[in-house]
């Protein structure tokens, strides 16, 4: 077949991106997500009269204990298909990336199952996370001194 025939058989079935309205979804559940954060930090404060600082802890104990579950029970990629980036926040993102690769790979054992493929995709979020710390507390130190 011809390049030119396959490229628009290719177009002809590829499905449209309306980058616009994805967005946007991605924008309003990334919002109810934070706004669901803010209110679990309220409620914390409020209910076990502790400081903002420590409900902000419980809160994201309590977002990535969901998304682990979610995860687990099968909701949360049905979800993500929906909200597109919206609720792959850091912290909930990463609880699924971990959950989702301990699950898939859990019939291979504890050690070479687990062990070996939970960091699979969070490996490199950790690894940049780290590395842009690093790098920005360096440039920190450099301008504003010790």
């Amino acid at each position: 077949m011809e390049k030119k025939v396959y490229e628009n058989l290719v177009s002809q079935h590829k499905p449209t991106e309306t980058r616009a309205q994805n967005a946007f979804i991605a924008f309003v559940t990334g919002g109810i997500v934070g706004v669901i954060g803010q209110l679990l930090i309220e409620f914390y404060s409020y209910n076990l009269d502790i400081s903002t600082q420590d409900a902000s802890v419980f809160m994201i104990v309590t977002l990535i204990f969901f998304a682990s579950l979610f995860t687990a029970l099968g909701f949360f990629d049905k979800w993500v298909t929906f909200a597109k980036c919206g609720l792959l926040i850091p912290i909930t993102g990463f609880a699924h990336s971990m959950t989702s690769a301990g699950m898939e790979y859990r019939k291979e054992g504890p050690i070479f199952g687990l062990g070996s493929n939970i960091f699979k995709l969070a490996g490199s979020v950790i690894l940049y996370g780290v590395v842009s710390a690093w790098f920005f507390g360096l440039l920190r130190l450099l301008i504003m001194g010790g």
